[in-house]
């Protein structure tokens, strides 16, 4: 799935020399684990909004990025940054206001029985911390995730990313189950499918010696191929691993921050408390913070014995970054704003889509939305190579999306928080453009 939108030298034939020379020098540099996004790849300068420019000065709709999540370079983040990086920035071994303003201001979005965070860098970083809060809270080892799930990049958390590949991350102590697949009539249909599924994974561990320590699993199931409802569906599976012993975790780093529209975090959505949250990308609009909240019996003998301390996790720049974020969602309606236009733009999908032969579904909840391409036979058989297709070709348009799914054959489109009704618009015309000249 992460190969199939990624530059391939071998195909491209477009690039100029500029670009080409400095694929060429990456390459030398930064050795070759690295991706490029798209069949031609951009070579941006600039940001501003939900607006991108290249070295050419062309511009391109930004309908991908939930790191920059409050648009990019919003002036009120940049100004939280460049300010407190002017006056101090060191870490949380010092006294120092604003981690604590921070935690409180971000721990009072959630339910009362989150009560305690720590900070991190990135979501990987996060979904180790809670990897290993669990693991020694519950005494256990074995972890369930969904089959295509990705949950970050560290070697105990690439084990729980199967959607990286099979190389570096097979582990006796991991288990996995195909996602929700919003295939049920209700909450309540999906929701026990879901559970019998964890049931057997749990099954699966101890017939191997292992416990289940923990559920984790990203709360609109991106990577997955996106599966945000019906509302609901959740709990039975959260009621099973706690019944059994176990954690359940809930990752929020694509899901939160008013992500779905409906509500701060995804979990809120499915009126679920986990037992521990991890946060990540947009939390700082592309400043590096991240975090886990937490029970705080959860934490008591791991901080007692283990302590915790991350040298950039909780600085006073990031935690400057974070108050920011909080306050652009909050002064300007950015969870209002994904409910209405998320909700304009899906139903629009939904009227264009139907009138084709080559679309299965679309799905989604806010600005969070997912587009199935399938093939034009009217099978509904899914079509990776065309999703493909229409993402590079808006690319060359000027709109950015990418395809996710378990065959990289589901449209993704993720903008910007301040998306407008008009760039909307401009959004939903570039996809229809695509969709014909792919046909």
């Amino acid at each position: 799935m992460s190969m199939a939108n990624a530059y391939n030298a071998d195909q491209d034939t477009t690039l100029g020399a500029q670009d080409a020379a400095l694929i060429a020098r990456r390459t030398a540099a930064l050795g070759p684990a690295y991706r490029l996004f798209y069949q031609e790849p951009l070579h941006l300068v600039r940001g501003e909004g939900v607006w991108l420019w290249d070295t050419s000065g062309k511009e391109y709709l930004d309908a991908y990025n939930n790191v920059a999540s409050v648009g990019h370079c919003h002036p009120k983040v940049v100004k939280a940054i460049s300010g407190q990086l002017g006056i101090l920035n060191t870490h949380t071994r010092y006294l120092h206001d604003s981690v604590v303003t921070y935690a409180e201001r971000l721990l009072s979005t959630m339910p009362a029985e989150l009560a305690h965070a720590m900070f991190t860098c990135t979501g990987s970083e996060a979904n180790d911390l809670a990897l290993r809060i669990a693991r020694s809270y519950t005494k256990r080892e074995g972890i369930i995730v969904t089959k295509y799930a990705y949950h970050g990049v560290t070697e105990a958390v690439s084990q729980l990313s199967p959607s990286l590949g099979a190389y570096g991350t097979e582990t006796p102590r991991v288990a996995m189950i195909p996602a929700p697949d919003g295939a049920g009539t209700s909450a309540g249909e999906e929701g026990a499918k879901f559970a019998a599924e964890l049931a057997k994974a749990i099954a699966a561990l101890r017939a191997t010696g292992i416990e289940p320590a923990a559920l984790i699993v990203d709360t609109v199931f991106s990577s997955d191929g996106l599966f945000t409802d019906p509302v609901g569906f959740l709990e039975p599976a959260a009621d099973l691993i706690r019944a059994e012993g176990g954690l359940f975790i809930a990752d929020e780093v694509q899901a939160g921050f008013g992500r779905t529209g409906d509500a701060m975090w995804g979990f809120q959505r499915h009126g679920l408390i986990p037992d521990l949250v991890s946060m990540g990308k947009p939390m700082g609009n592309g400043f590096p913070v991240a975090g886990v909240a937490m029970r705080p019996d959860l934490i008591a003998e791991f901080g007692t014995k283990a302590r915790y301390f991350n040298t950039f996790g909780g600085n006073p720049v990031a935690a400057a970054a974070g108050m920011a974020v909080l306050d652009v969602l909050r002064d300007e309606g950015l969870l209002e704003n994904s409910k209405q236009i998320g909700g304009f733009l899906k139903a629009e999908l939904e009227t264009l889509c139907a009138k084709r032969n080559d679309v299965a579904a679309v799905r989604g909840a806010g600005l969070f939305l997912a587009v199935d391409i399938a093939s034009q036979d009217g099978e509904c058989t899914l079509d990776a190579a065309r999703a493909i297709a229409v993402v590079n070709h808006m690319r060359a348009n000027g709109v950015l999306i990418s395809a996710t799914g378990p065959h990289a054959s589901t449209l993704k489109i993720r903008p910007p928080l301040v998306l407008q009704k008009d760039q909307a618009c401009q959004l939903l015309t570039a996809i229809s453009d695509a969709f014909d000249a792919t046909a």
